[in-house]
């Protein structure tokens, strides 16, 4: 596959795969923001950090790449508090409504990172060290000129698979077929992964129903499930992990 914009010559690696929105923080937001920012968001910085030290146990991480307003981010990390979850986002109004649910269901095993995904996982995350990754309605990019902004694509899904523990999988959730079928392809020729299924995943009925996906049923999009694993001996039970 290319990994250069065609257009601009500009590697893969350097192409963000989003855009900073100038949407608007409620005043809810802003307060929960400002008040709880400093105890659950991780700063980003350019050093491998310990997931033991952050979490103070050792219990197997996630780790959601665009989390949007964080609804399911908080009721996966409710349902199962023997697990750490670290959310990873650009956009301040999201990032400020998780840290307010974090507050009001009293969670200890979540984490926020406001920053690019790709930049956090090459400088901040241990090869070989996480449990699973989420990617629960990524931007489609549906014109083609902005394929390349496509999170889940090579070398871009070569370094999430670089991160995945034995046995860790990425479970990848979109409403834009097209998008889908490439994501499939681009995982099925990453190195070190495997499909868990024959085709596309079936519903995961532990995973929330989140607004990107009412929106999408609403517009009678298809819902696209993947999950692909670590190559490794063994297997998951295809529940959170």
């Amino acid at each position: 596959m290319d990994t250069t914009d065609s257009d601009t010559s500009v590697p893969l690696r350097g192409v963000h795969t989003y855009v900073l929105r100038s949407g608007r923080m409620t005043e809810a937001q802003k307060r929960d923001y400002e008040i709880h920012s400093a105890r659950w968001c991780i700063p980003y910085q350019e050093t491998i950090i310990n997931f033991a030290d952050v979490f103070e146990n050792t219990n197997p991480v996630t780790i959601e790449i665009g989390f949007g307003m964080g609804k399911a981010t908080a009721i996966i990390a409710a349902e199962n508090p023997d697990k750490n979850y670290i959310g990873v986002e650009v956009h301040h109004a999201g990032v400020g409504r998780l840290l307010g649910e974090i507050e009001r269901r009293g969670l200890t095993n979540l984490r926020v990172i406001e920053y690019d995904a790709i930049e956090v996982l090459s400088h901040m995350i241990p090869d070989d060290s996480v449990a699973a990754f989420h990617i629960f309605f990524p931007d489609p990019w549906p014109k083609k000129r902005h394929h390349k902004r496509r999170l889940v694509q090579r070398p871009r899904t070569d370094l999430i698979a670089s991160k995945l523990a034995q046995n860790g999988y990425l479970y990848m959730v979109t409403d834009w077929e097209p998008y889908a079928e490439e994501a499939y392809a681009e995982l099925t020729a990453t190195k070190g992964l495997k499909n868990l299924y024959e085709g596309f995943a079936p519903r995961q009925t532990w995973r929330p129903e989140t607004r990107f996906e009412e929106k999408g049923l609403e517009a009678h999009h298809r819902i696209c499930e993947l999950m692909f694993a670590a190559t490794s001996e063994g297997a998951i039970d295809g529940g959170v992990s």
